[in-house]
């Protein structure tokens, strides 16, 4: 019989607690998904989760480093991600969000990953969310 790998919830200290039975990510083996993340600045205790900003550039970076931090909670870094899903609620932002992915990866020599964007309907006040699939080692 071969042994069990052992699940892992990941949530970094900067993050709230989900809303919902999920966790920001979670690690089996080599293995990391970084939950959909969103546009809210660091946690604050006894205050909910808002959006840093009402821009897309704003919130988009924001929710990078969100999902940043919880690759490297994980272990990972964007080296290790293998595929970036994107959800925007205008089709009218792609262009814009292209300009500021470009601009936040601009330090890796390859593009970080796979990409995949699709338009969706998020809270009020949301603008993008972000997930990720990471591989390790």
């Amino acid at each position: 019989m071969t042994e069990k790998i052992q699940k892992t919830a990941i949530t970094p200290a900067t993050h709230t607690a989900p809303p919902a039975k999920f966790s920001h990510g979670v690690k089996k083996g080599n293995i990391l998904q970084v939950a959909g993340q969103v546009g809210f600045g660091p946690a604050v205790p006894g205050q909910a989760p808002t959006p840093v900003g009402p821009t897309l550039r704003e919130q988009t970076l924001q929710t990078l480093r969100n999902v940043q931090s919880v690759l490297e909670e994980g272990g990972a870094s964007w080296e290790d991600v293998v595929m970036v899903r994107i959800y925007l609620t205008d089709t009218g932002h792609f262009a814009e969000l292209n300009e500021i992915y470009n601009e936040f990866f601009a330090d890796l020599k390859e593009a970080p990953a796979a990409r995949t964007t699709v338009y969706v309907g998020l809270p009020a006040g949301l603008l993008v969310e972000i997930d990720a699939l990471a591989v390790l080692g």
